[in-house]
């Protein structure tokens, strides 16, 4: 989906594909006729918009395949989906029965993260629309907050400017931008926007920056106008935006039951006690500390539908973010991406049984996002695929 801003730069929303968990060329074109064309066909519109997940495996593949790029933007074509953007997050096995800090790896000290984002990279230009301005790729906040010494740091510096090299190979070759956005997550090396200019600061802005999650930025508790001020201060560009949501409890003690049925062992819940003054990893970990309220709990909401009471979600940090980066006169950002990947752990009797109802509920999200876009004096382009 596409929508104009007053500057005229346009804007693109997609929904994130990491919510699927195939991990092989097949599978994820057999998702484009379960989801992506019902969402489609469902939101009327003539093209909607992917923020494709590629595992590492079909990565390497694709990365020396050009036929096989090919044919990938072909079958996009032919439903009508184009991708700007890919999230380069999860490495693979993003839905293994456990998941949790296992994400994080690898991280960006080790070389094998530097060789799936390049390798990215190089299938995004084959696989953006002839018009677009440019491509992004999100990717993990460095790593793992613990441990994190002395030689990584010195190690993800140098990568992080090969990096930088390598995508300027990839525009001198293509004569297509692509740039990479560090994505700030609860318990990272880079956690919030602060961390994100410190740990940031000496890289290529040319084609590195920021990839700003709206449901991380309000479970750390940062105002999103100072947080986007704090990144244009430092001159890191909003390369990316992840449209999303958080669980909030303002009274957890009350809500331990209903909390509970969020505690789940794929994903990690990482949850802030206002503030950040208490810290836990995981929702399980702080249901037995105990703390005092509120509490803000790293599980992605379905943006248009309140979780249970009295848990309520981030949403007002969201619309907040968005009119901060893209309600002014000039867009911050034009990449967009819907990325609730928790439909499948959602507590029974808010799961969507089947896949149909799975795509009409992450468009009702994509709708929610459109609308409050549209709020902001942003207006829909129409294109026919």
């Amino acid at each position: 989906m596409r929508l104009r801003h007053r500057d005229g730069q346009i804007v693109h929303l997609a929904y994130g594909t990491n919510v699927h968990p195939a991990e092989d060329l097949r599978g994820i074109v057999e998702q484009l006729d379960t989801y992506a064309t019902p969402m489609r066909e469902r939101l009327g519109t003539g093209v909607l918009g992917l923020g494709l997940w590629l595992s590492s495996g079909v990565a390497a593949e694709l990365a020396a395949d050009v036929a096989g790029r090919r044919r990938l933007r072909r079958e996009l074509d032919a439903r009508g989906l184009e991708v700007v953007t890919l999230n380069g997050f999860p490495y693979r096995e993003f839905h293994a029965p456990i998941v949790k800090r296992a994400v994080y790896s690898p991280d960006w000290a080790d070389p094998r993260r530097l060789r799936y984002t390049l390798d990215l990279a190089g299938i995004l230009v084959d696989l953006l629309p002839d018009d677009a301005a440019r491509g992004s790729i999100s990717t993990l906040p460095l790593g793992w907050r613990n441990p994190w010494d002395a030689p990584q740091v010195a190690r993800v510096g140098r990568t992080l400017d090969a990096l930088a090299e390598g995508l300027a190979a990839v525009a001198a070759r293509s004569g297509r931008t692509i740039r990479v956005a560090f994505e700030p997550e609860p318990g990272c090396v880079i956690e919030n926007t602060l961390q994100a200019a410190v740990h940031l600061d000496r890289v290529d802005r040319r084609f590195l920056g920021v990839c700003v999650d709206l449901a991380h930025l309000a479970c750390a508790w940062e105002d999103p106008v100072t947080a986007v001020q704090r990144l244009a201060r430092a001159g890191l560009p909003v390369v990316k935006v992840q449209v999303s949501a958080a669980l909030e409890v303002p009274d957890p003690a009350g809500a331990r039951d209903v909390l509970a049925r969020y505690a789940e062992p794929r994903f990690l819940h990482q949850t802030r006690t206002q503030g950040c003054r208490e810290s836990y990893d995981d929702l399980d970990e702080a249901l037995r500390a105990g703390a005092d309220g509120p509490w803000r709990v790293h599980y992605h909401v379905p943006l248009h539908a309140e979780p249970e009471p009295p848990l309520r979600a981030t949403t007002g940090v969201l619309r907040a973010g968005l009119g901060a980066l893209v309600g002014g006169p000039i867009a911050a950002c034009d990449h967009l991406e819907v990325e609730t990947y928790t439909w499948s752990v959602l507590p029974p009797g808010r799961r969507p049984e089947g896949p149909l109802a799975l795509a009409h509920g992450m468009a009702a999200e994509l709708a929610f996002a459109r609308d409050t876009l549209q709020d902001l004096g942003l207006k829909s382009l129409e294109r026919t695929p």
